[in-house]
């Protein structure tokens, strides 16, 4: 016997003694159950994956010599709306900020994720016919200047990378260059999901992502990411765009960041309704349904137009274009008195009062909410998009479905505006820990479905994605139950699509929620979240960091839960297997014997029921079981007890809930 079967049996003894002979022998007389519960595992220490150095701290915020590399961006392209070619060429200015020299550079070329041969095709060709591929992005030359002096650079491309080898290094806190590479590619067709081009009833929409050389990233982790785009996202690096995209002169473009040049774009009419929908807290109509038709009908204008925007401080541009597009904006309300503006584009397939007629209300309130709860929306505007690139999130512009409407649409874009948070600002790498994107944002965005109209499309828990259709405590047992069932904190590449959405966007979610409703509580959680945002606001956090500033912030060392929740696909099932009078007398009070027949544990509460038809609650603090699976807990003296209830409000995952309850004389 080791010290801790020695000190939970002379607790035990210690509170038989108290308890009368009667009652001592109908406590032998019940079978203990067996439990998988060892205390020495669950409040077992963490290793985290990521050490505490000078980058990040104990506290889980970025330590005194935190860096990340810097990537600056100027486009040009050109969309051919016939043959569906983009050409485009980049010039990015990249700073090297880390402690390291550099003796090559790594890009990211997503286009080629459509290839016929490419890596992803082994785990998406049950998803794409074999006419569903282009031949990828096509490089035309890559120069590399420095010091004012340009010449052609040497590249490798493998896959959905490239790499660029330097002809000597890139120097070490602040060593800077620029890369200049022309490119083209064909735009892949509505199967394109990321990006597509779709046909409407008045035209095609292009939907325009992953559209030029991207810089992977460099950080104080890996060195070079350089994960192949296989299924999940991305990871980048930030900096400031200017980007122009030049089209015939009757389509539209709409981008994220500011249109710079809205004189040279719209009509005079278009800019006087921005100005209106800027100040206008309800939506105001940009481009009519029959100003459409009009110019659809009318003979096609001559010529081009370029389309330039700006934006600061982003990992990322993205734009969509069609001459089919219905357009309306609405001001959005941001703490401390700043704005932003809202705006929808859609073809009259989605227009109407129950479908995208209200895109830009919902994305105003969404953004509003977000910002007021946890951190400021940090762009000038929000582009919502109808298109065939559908449920696809960009910094401050999103890609969804035409057809879209009512429950739906409002879903989709709270969560895909939610990105925005996760992982636009807070940089978390999408390629290695999905949950951080995706779980983060499907938690935020529940809240948002609960508060918009009194939860008028509440509740979303997202688990539409999981059995069942009620509480969600319930609905994630058969994926705790699952013995296939990946941890949370598993790759996100390896999550097959069986579960990627019941572990990293269900599971993940609830997890939060139950850490902010029945762990820590709003005050503790909130304050904690919010910090942690704002201290990896354009910055890229590692699981490790997060794990660390709930616990440092909120006062709480939560190794138990990240184990059993985020670590591990624990199982929870709490009892209640007994309930004795001291010295045979109510009035005396009670010992009440609990178990926990499994790993998995959180606080929770117990409701004791009296046979005058009053009730108590005792709180069960999580350190019960510190010492072991079954214990005693004290109550006051009272009337005779009728019966007692482990969890009474159902707000636990507990796969047992015939066992929460013991009835007198059971």
């Amino acid at each position: 016997m080791n010290w801790k079967q020695i000190w939970v049996a002379a607790v035990a003894v210690a509170a038989m003694a108290s308890l009368s002979p009667a009652v001592i022998a109908q406590t032998q007389a019940t079978p203990a159950p067996t439990t998988r519960f060892d205390p020495l595992e669950t409040f077992a220490p963490i290793a985290m994956p990521e050490a505490v150095n000078r980058y990040r701290s104990g506290d889980g915020s970025p330590g005194p010599d935190y860096w990340q590399n810097r990537a600056d961006y100027d486009i040009a392209a050109r969309l051919d709306p016939v043959s569906k070619v983009l050409t485009g060429t980049v010039t990015i200015t990249y700073t090297n900020n880390s402690p390291s020299q550099l003796t090559s550079l790594w890009l990211q070329l997503d286009q080629n994720t459509y290839r016929p041969n490419a890596r992803n095709m082994a785990v998406m060709s049950h998803w794409r016919r074999a006419d569903q591929v282009t031949q990828g992005i096509t490089i035309e030359s890559v120069q590399v200047e420095r010091a004012g002096r340009s010449a052609p650079g040497p590249y490798l491309v493998s896959d959905t990378r490239m790499r660029v080898p330097l002809d000597r290094p890139l120097e070490a806190h602040g060593g800077k260059l620029k890369l200049k590479i022309a490119y083209h590619y064909t735009m892949p067709g509505a199967f394109g999901g990321h990006t597509a081009w779709v046909d409407t009833k008045n035209g095609p929409i292009f939907d325009v992502a992953q559209w030029y050389p991207r810089m992977e990233v460099f950080d104080d982790i890996r060195g070079w990411d350089t994960l192949p785009f296989i299924v999940q996202e991305f990871y980048l690096e930030y900096g400031d765009f200017d980007y122009a995209v030049t089209v015939p002169a009757g389509m539209l473009v709409l981008g994220n960041g500011e249109l710079m040049n809205p004189q040279e774009v719209l009509t005079s009419e278009q800019r006087a309704r921005l100005a209106e929908a800027r100040n206008s807290e309800t939506t105001v109509m940009i481009r009519t349904p029959e100003e459409v038709a009009r110019d659809t009908a009318a003979p096609p204008p001559s010529g081009e137009k370029t389309w330039r925007y700006h934006m600061s401080s982003t990992r990322d541009v993205d734009f969509s274009a069609s001459k089919a597009f219905i357009w309306d904006a609405a001001r959005i309300d941001l703490p401390g008195g700043k704005t932003a503006l809202a705006e929808s584009v859609y073809p009259v397939e989605s227009a109407g009062p129950a479908a995208w007629g209200r895109s830009t209300e919902y994305t105003k309130d969404a953004i509003q909410r977000f910002s007021l709860h946890w951190y400021p929306y940090p762009y000038p505007t929000a582009v919502s998009i109808a298109g065939g690139a559908s449920g696809i999130e960009y910094p401050g512009l999103v890609f969804d479905g035409i057809a879209d409407k009512g429950k739906g649409l409002f879903w989709i874009t709270a969560h895909e505006f939610g990105h925005t948070w996760f992982p636009m600002t807070v940089g978390s790498n999408e390629r290695r820990d999905a949950w951080m994107d995706e779980g983060f944002n499907t938690f935020i965005d529940t809240y948002e479905s609960d508060e918009f109209e009194d939860g008028v499309y509440g509740p979303k828990r997202d688990s539409e994605y999981a059995p069942g259709g009620g509480n969600p405590v319930d609905e994630i047992l058969p994926l705790l139950a699952d013995p296939h069932a990946p941890p949370i904190m598993t790759r996100a590449d390896l999550i097959s699509e069986r579960y990627r959405h019941p572990v990293t966007y269900f599971k993940t979610a609830l997890g939060l929620r139950l850490l902010r409703e029945e762990i820590l509580g709003p005050e503790r959680f909130d304050a904690a979240f919010r910090k942690y945002i704002a201290d990896w606001a354009f910055k890229h956090p590692k699981p490790s960091d997060f794990f660390r500033a709930m616990d440092s912030e909120a006062g709480e060392d939560l190794a138990w839960w990240w184990r059993g929740w985020f670590l591990e696909n624990w199982q929870m099932d709490l009892a209640v297997t007994g309930v004795a009078y001291v010295d045979d007398d109510p009035a005396k009070g009670a010992k009440i014997t609990v178990e926990t027949l499994d790993k998995l544990i959180a606080p929770t509460t117990l409701e004791v029921r009296y046979a005058d038809g009053s009730s108590r609650r005792v709180p069960v603090a999580v350190e019960t079981w510190e010492l072991g699976a079954v214990q005693t807990l004290p109550v006051a003296g009272g009337p005779r007890i009728l019966s007692v209830t482990i969890d009474p409000d159902h707000k636990l995952p507990d796969r047992d809930r015939g066992n929460n309850t013991f009835t007198a004389g059971s």
